[in-house]
């Protein structure tokens, strides 16, 4: 038994470690409806534009789509991870109901990564997944004021928390998360019951952004 606890390597230690880190993506092909709240998404499209949507040319950061907070959205979770990529029996959405997403998803090919990444575990069909994402997205109420810019500023990452939790008094600062990336605002993410009502977020997604400088570019 000695001998064998030696040849643990610190390589495959690492690889144990991360393998039962919490917030980790459980295996892929799990059971459709087995999960137990969701998470709505809401990306700031400026950021998304600035470091990934204008080296792909994408149509969603045309300027004249005008584009702040989008539906990035709808994703089943456990209170510890997440499914992803489940076996269901629904058949994946035609063309023309992805294209039907883009005016609040930004564009038709993330319809449908949601869908084949995220809507396949809600045991929901194509259809009503779409419906469900965008019933929540719309009962949100998106603060208005971060639209309003007319030139890009840094602010505290809580200062977009307390916009979101001023315009939807219903909501408690931990049923909402603001994350960071490359030091940009990146988005607000709200935590749902089954039902698509506001409940307490799992411990791996209330990640706050702790930036006191986050970059926050004005709509295009």
């Amino acid at each position: 038994m000695h001998e064998l606890k030696e040849k643990i390597t610190g390589v495959a230690l690492a690889a144990l470690l991360a393998l039962t880190a919490p917030g980790m993506a459980r295996a892929e092909g799990e059971i459709a409806g087995d999960f137990d709240y969701y998470v709505l998404a809401m990306s700031w499209s400026p950021t998304w534009c600035a470091l990934e949507g204008d080296a792909r040319r994408s149509p969603q950061c045309d300027a004249e789509r005008d584009a702040g907070w989008i539906l990035h959205g709808l994703w089943p979770q456990y209170e510890d991870g997440w499914p992803s990529y489940c076996r269901t029996p629904h058949a994946p959405p035609p063309r023309s109901m992805t294209a039907g997403m883009a005016e609040v998803m930004g564009t038709a090919g993330l319809a449908w990564h949601q869908w084949k990444k995220h809507g396949t575990c809600s045991g929901l069909s194509a259809a009503s997944y779409y419906e469900a994402a965008e019933s929540a997205f719309e009962a949100v109420v998106l603060p208005d004021i971060f639209t309003r810019l007319s030139a890009p500023v840094t602010l505290p990452a809580t200062v977009v928390e307390e916009a979101f939790l001023k315009d939807n008094p219903g909501l408690e600062p931990d049923m909402l998360t603001i994350t960071c990336r490359a030091g940009r605002i990146q988005e607000a993410r709200l935590c749902l019951s089954r039902a698509l009502e506001p409940v307490p977020c799992g411990r791996d997604v209330v990640r706050d952004c702790t930036l006191e400088d986050a970059l926050l570019d004005p709509v295009r």
